[in-house]
């Protein structure tokens, strides 16, 4: 089978920059001191449990963290857990994201200066969550059944999760235009990044049979990435991995596209890649 590889795919800088920095803790500390990180480091269970394996240990709240250092993810993390995790006596790693960092302060301003901020995004996923930490009524809304009896304010200030989808954020903008308001700030927060693989990921799914996207199934860019890809090729799956490939799916296909989200490992692109070339 011949298999084409978008132009842009897998690790972002962000993520790049959230593994090495764990890769550094771990190799300093040597299993000498605990290394705990609130919530996965990235999306991607086979990074996650490598990582797990040379030490990390993975809580999902402050109260299971009692001595070592701690990581603060590439989603980032609200304000009251950063104070919790100090008043802890724990040592802090950052290594949040900087567009979402960029994405905090952006919010963080908006409010200050009268707006009333709406994240456009999904209200379960960290980033999102992170960014609501930073604020004192933030509205998240994700679809436009979201905004059904939500009394928006006579200034609105709109930003983004950063992984969402320029057509994504742009439709919800035209929703929220539709309301009431004196005054609208409206400030681009999406990952560019994001942006090239999806623009790629389209190019690619157009050409080929059969379209993979790799990554986590909980991977939100990942997830946008399938969603994208099978509006132009319904012949899209979405798959953490070679174990997860039916043979079936493939059998009468003779060009396969693969792309692969921001947080998933290049080995895992690489092996998926050998085995369907193979077939």
């Amino acid at each position: 089978m011949k298999v084409l590889v978008a132009e842009k795919c897998g690790f972002c800088p962000g993520v790049r920059s959230a593994i090495r920095t764990a890769e550094q803790v771990l190799a300093q500390t040597a299993g000498r001191e605990p290394v705990s990180c609130l919530g996965p480091i990235i999306h991607n269970p086979t990074e996650v449990a490598r990582l797990a394996q040379a030490g990390l240990r993975i809580v999902e709240s402050v109260d299971q963290i009692e001595k070592g250092m701690v990581l603060i993810r590439s989603h980032g993390a609200a304000p009251a857990q950063i104070e919790a995790l100090k008043s802890k006596g724990l040592r802090i790693i950052d290594a949040t994201c900087v567009l979402v960092k960029r994405l905090q302060r952006i919010a963080t301003s908006l409010e200050e200066d009268g707006y009333q901020v709406v994240i456009i995004g999904q209200p379960d996923h960290p980033e999102v969550q992170a960014v609501c930490g930073h604020l004192r009524r933030p509205i998240v809304v994700a679809c436009k059944q979201d905004l059904a009896g939500v009394e928006l304010g006579p200034k609105i200030g709109i930003v983004s999760q950063t992984t969402q989808t320029p057509q994504r954020f742009a439709a919800m903008v035209a929703v929220i235009c539709e309301g009431r308001f004196t005054e609208l700030k409206i400030v681009n927060t999406l990952c560019r990044e994001s942006c090239k693989r999806q623009e790629a990921a389209v190019r690619l799914c157009k050409e080929v049979d059969i379209m993979f996207v790799l990554g986590g199934l909980d991977s939100a860019n990942t997830r946008s990435l399938a969603e994208l890809c099978r509006q132009h090729n319904p012949n899209t799956y979405h798959l953490e991995g070679i174990k997860d490939l039916d043979p079936r799916i493939i059998k009468g296909k003779s060009v396969a596209g693969v792309t692969a989200g921001a947080s998933t490992p290049d080995a895992v692109i690489q092996q998926f890649v050998q085995v369907l070339e193979r077939s």
